[in-house]
């Protein structure tokens, strides 16, 4: 009777032991893909920050370019057209 009692007593007490060791595993392995989480979401902003870098640098390069071609469109020395220079001049009789 006695080493019946002593063998459920070392069972349960594996088992118990066991059971603290598993949670405390996943403990850690939560912990990890926490820490695997939270590096991959910075790296993620990162590359947000850069897109929004390239994407600010890529508007003021084309509002450049779209200056520059206006410049270009328009001679230096012309005046610009008067608004009613579609209308045509009256005859003279």
């Amino acid at each position: 009777m006695k080493t019946t009692f002593a063998t459920a007593l070392i069972l349960a007490a594996s088992l118990g032991l066991a059971a603290c060791d598993n949670a405390s595993d996943k403990a850690k392995d939560a912990q990890e893909h926490k820490e695997a989480a939270q590096q991959q979401m910075d790296k993620a902003q990162e590359h947000v920050n850069e897109a929004a870098k390239e994407n600010a640098q890529g508007n003021k390069d084309a509002a450049e370019a779209q200056q520059k071609a206006q410049q270009e469109s328009t001679p230096s020395g012309a005046a610009p057209a008067p608004a009613d220079a579609t209308t045509p001049a009256p005859s003279k009789n």
